[in-house]
């Protein structure tokens, strides 16, 4: 198949190790050409974001490294590299991408947002002219099934269990729950559960909002809320505050925290990434998902069904890939079925007397029988009907 990419992300190169290899547009519209032009590479596009860069190639011969082709036209040391990326290859390299797509492999398990970067990877590929129709596939076959993903399933990046397990380390912690002041960072899913469970334990909630939209921003029941940038007046002096945000960001730093006149007693940080800074540990309790034990994996039954969406679009890719190795075998044989044709002892006469309704059906005849007469020891009656039924429904029968 002679498909391969390079990747170096989150999971294996720390940020200053990524930094270099974290291209913006203007880089990426740089190299893509330059890769193109590469000795052997028929195709190639270039996905870079804050947590991953990935290099996909399609080439003429199997044993060309995609990590050298972008060390080498990005200017950087190989060697720097080798030991913090990945290399995959044919179906490995196809099945990574298509997890990619579908927010299986980020940061925040079940992210969206990679959909669209990836997408807009393979445009950029295609308005530039790096891009051959195998990779196109390829990629239109990813997005489809990050989209099937997110549409079909309910992938979530940390388990509701932690929201539950969170309010109880909180209750242990704090000797209980009742009259206490708790601030509740974010408004999603997550933080919304864990605002009503403190909020049915007792506590006075206030819930943190970056926009309030009457009638669409949904508010727990009992709760305050509270503008998300003017959040540190209100976790001044309080008990508890919880943070369950998807932001790439901390949304509490020593710094900020050190500057408050009374700290919060305990902070319970819910997120993946963290929301919290480590340093905040120096100055008050602070709880992660690694403290609250091991957590129920509610992703188990969408991640299996997430899976077999993803195979679907493989499985697709795979016979798309296949029809397009045979279509020289294809010109081939019509090539042949045109010849027969013409040697056909009924063919002169016919064409001497204008029959074109006899060409026609001679024509017809000869090349079915021909094709399958060339398949009837691997045909099947139900294939001969499922054929039969297309041809119908393509002539509008």
């Amino acid at each position: 198949m002679n498909i391969c990419m390079t990747g170096i992300d989150f999971q294996r190169a720390n940020l200053s190790a990524r930094e270099p290899v974290s291209f913006v547009q203007g880089q990426v519209e740089t190299l893509l050409p330059k890769i193109r032009a590469f000795d052997g590479v028929l195709g190639c596009a270039l996905l870079a974001t804050c947590n991953r860069t990935e290099l996909y190639l399609h080439t003429e011969h199997p044993d060309i490294d995609p990590l050298f082709v972008l060390c080498k036209t990005a200017g950087i040391p190989y060697d720097a590299y080798t030991e913090i990326s990945t290399v995959r290859t044919d179906q490995d390299a196809v099945a990574h991408l298509m997890e990619v797509a579908s927010g299986m492999q980020s940061q925040i398990f079940g992210d969206d947002q990679i959909l669209s970067q990836v997408r807009n990877a393979i445009t950029l590929s295609r308005r530039l002219g790096c891009a051959d129709s195998v990779l196109d596939t390829l990629f239109r076959h990813a997005v489809t099934g990050g989209k099937r993903v997110k549409t079909e399933t309910h992938l979530i990046g940390v388990p509701t269990s932690a929201a539950h397990r969170g309010v109880e380390k909180a209750r242990d912690a704090l000797h209980g729950l009742n009259g206490k002041r708790a601030v509740v960072i974010g408004n999603g899913e997550m933080g919304r559960l864990t605002a009503t469970l403190l909020y049915q334990a007792g506590c006075e909630v206030t819930i943190t909002l970056r926009t309030y939209r009457h009638g669409e921003t949904i508010v727990p029941a009992g709760c305050k809320t509270h503008p998300y940038d003017d959040r540190f007046s209100i976790i001044d002096g309080a008990d508890l505050v919880v943070s369950a945000t998807t932001s790439p960001h901390f949304t509490l730093t020593h710094e900020q925290v050190h500057a408050m006149q009374t700290p919060p007693k305990l902070i319970v940080d819910l997120a993946m990434p963290r929301d919290i800074d480590d340093g905040i540990a120096q100055l008050t309790t602070v709880y992660n998902l690694d403290d609250l034990g091991q957590l129920a994996d509610e992703n188990a039954g969408e991640r299996e069904a997430a899976k077999q969406i993803l195979e679907e679009e493989e499985t697709e890719f795979y016979a798309w890939y296949e029809y397009r190795k045979a279509l020289p075998l294809i010109a081939e044989i019509k090539d042949t079925a045109v010849a027969r044709v013409k040697y056909d002892h009924a063919f002169s006469g016919l064409y001497a007397d204008g029959d074109l309704d006899g060409l026609t059906e001679l024509a017809v005849h000869k090349t079915i029988d021909m094709l399958l007469g060339g398949m009837k020891e691997i045909l099947t009656a139900a294939q001969v009907q499922s054929c039969l039924s297309k041809m119908q429904k393509g002539n509008g029968k």
